[in-house]
């Protein structure tokens, strides 16, 4: 059986500010209607065989990423939480565990094979990429750790590389032993891998026998398998979740299967794949994979331009109108505008790391802050106010909580909510409003089948999020802001 695993890490900096910490580029609907980590769920199930995936993702993501494959109906065999990132190669090793675990008593016979993909690619051939899969699930039988390299079409030095053996294995795939693992090269170096013939791109999709893997990992990274034993041993399950031990996966050394098994082991096999493959890493990467215009121009929003060419450009909400632009990225969203050339993007992951430095929250929030229960869009803030425009939705429950430095006032424009406010519980129709208090125990709660949206208007001289003792939550909250 093969099971894949998804990895859902990472917070795709380079593509800021659609991406962000809380809310990166796999779940956006960045190359179609479908998110990326859809796209990746949909992929995993034409292969025939595959069984429910185990998602992989940090603990701060958990309820969106439950919520991407609810809407496509996918439900996940386990979502498996990161209390931190530690990089691919503990995230794959507790994925083997748990895959053991759920599909038998983890002996020699059980030994599911793991199809490891990245929640952030964009793969065009489908049937290109069913294929090679299928050629790595014979290859993993076999014993082999199984990776496939991307064949160029052009010298790039944003990717590493991976140098093939001359001798094949298997003539129908095109298989062969990895002769090395190289990095990312320097524009000269990428051509001549490019002219060459005998290099791939460096994809980040493995396949393996869980058993195998795991295995490996004990004779070259001890260390990482015993931390990441003793996250699964003592994992609790939360909900739709399960929650890895976080002192014990805090301690595991950080590395990816690359470094750590892939470069190492003399099991490794490459297989090259031809499927209009895509990682996404930046702005220029996505121009190659989205609709272009006639000028070449990926236009996404309200958006008028005049003598642009080769550039993407993208509104959020807001009128951007643009001249004599050539080969620039523009992107507008509710709080933020980013301008670069094409040529730079890379570099935008630098701005983030400024801004990081500076404090600032734009590298982790978008003005919109979604929650289990609905979100939230800060609309005003100020020295002691701030107004919040507030989404229910059906069935959602805010925590019973308090605050004490802030008052509330609450008014209702769509719908009808439940309030819970000290020892009162009343429903607030539309155009009604109530006032919490400073220190009072109080609840929303939607109890109908539309949303329910509010503003809320806070007072007081401390306004941030961390102002909130939660009492009860069906969330499984308590002691946390997100």
């Amino acid at each position: 059986m093969i099971v894949p695993v998804i990895l859902s890490g990472g917070a795709g900096s380079r593509l800021w500010p659609l991406s962000r910490k809380l809310y990166p580029k796999q779940l956006l609907p960045l190359a179609g209607e479908q998110t990326m980590i859809q796209q990746t769920a949909e992929r995993a199930a034409s292969v025939p065989g595959c069984a429910h995936p185990i998602v992989v993702c940090n603990e701060t993501h958990r309820f969106l990423v439950a919520e991407q494959f609810q809407a496509i109906e996918k439900a996940p065999a386990a979502i498996i939480l990161e209390p931190i990132g530690r990089n691919t190669a503990p995230a794959v090793a507790v994925a083997a565990l748990v895959a053991l675990r759920q599909q038998g008593d983890g002996s020699e016979n059980t030994n599911p094979v793991l199809l490891v993909m990245p929640a952030d690619h964009v793969i065009r051939d489908q049937a290109a990429f069913v294929a090679a899969v299928e050629a790595g699930e014979r290859l993993a039988g076999q014993g082999h750790l199984v990776t496939f390299g991307i064949v160029p079409d052009r010298a790039e030095t944003g990717y590493g590389y991976i140098r093939k053996a001359e001798s094949v294995l298997d003539e129908a795939s095109g298989a062969s032993k990895v002769a090395e693992f190289v990095e990312k090269p320097d524009a000269a170096t990428a051509t001549r891998y490019f002219d060459g013939g005998n290099y791939l791109w460096n994809s980040g999709i493995f396949m393996f026998g869980a058993q195998r893997f795991l295995q490996e990992l004990k004779w070259l990274a001890p260390t990482i398998l015993e931390a990441c034993e003793a996250a699964v041993a003592g994992a609790r399950e939360d909900l739709d979740f399960l929650r890895l031990d976080a002192a014990a996966f805090e301690s595991c050394p950080s590395d990816s299967i690359d470094y750590a098994v892939m470069e190492h082991t003399k099991d490794a096999v490459v297989i090259p794949l031809d499927a209009g493959w895509n990682d996404v890493g930046s702005w220029d990467a996505l121009h190659d994979v989205a609709e272009k215009d006639a000028a070449d121009n990926v236009i996404s929003g309200d958006v008028i331009s005049k003598d642009t060419r080769g550039s993407y450009i993208y509104s959020s909400g807001r009128l951007v109108a643009t001249v004599g632009l050539d080969r620039h990225v523009v992107v507008e969203t509710e709080d933020a505008v980013m301008v670069a050339p094409r040529s730079r993007v890379q570099d935008v992951k630098k701005l983030v790391e400024e801004m990081e430095k500076n404090g600032r929250e734009e590298p982790n929030l978008h003005r919109k802050v979604y929650r289990p229960w609905g979100s939230y869009d800060c609309l005003e803030e100020d020295e002691g106010f701030q107004v919040k425009r507030i989404t229910v939705n059906p069935g959602g429950v805010l925590s019973l909580q308090l605050h004490h430095r802030r008052a509330e006032h609450w008014v209702v424009v769509r719908g009808t909510a439940r309030v819970t406010r000290g020892e009162d519980t009343f429903m607030l129709n539309e155009n009604e409003s109530t006032y919490i208090p400073i220190g009072t125990k109080h609840r929303l709660e939607n109890p109908g089948t539309e949303p329910v949206e509010l503003i809320e208007v806070q007072t007081g001289d401390y306004l941030g999020e961390d102002d909130i003792v939660r009492f009860e939550d069906q969330y499984g909250r308590e002691g946390t802001n997100t």
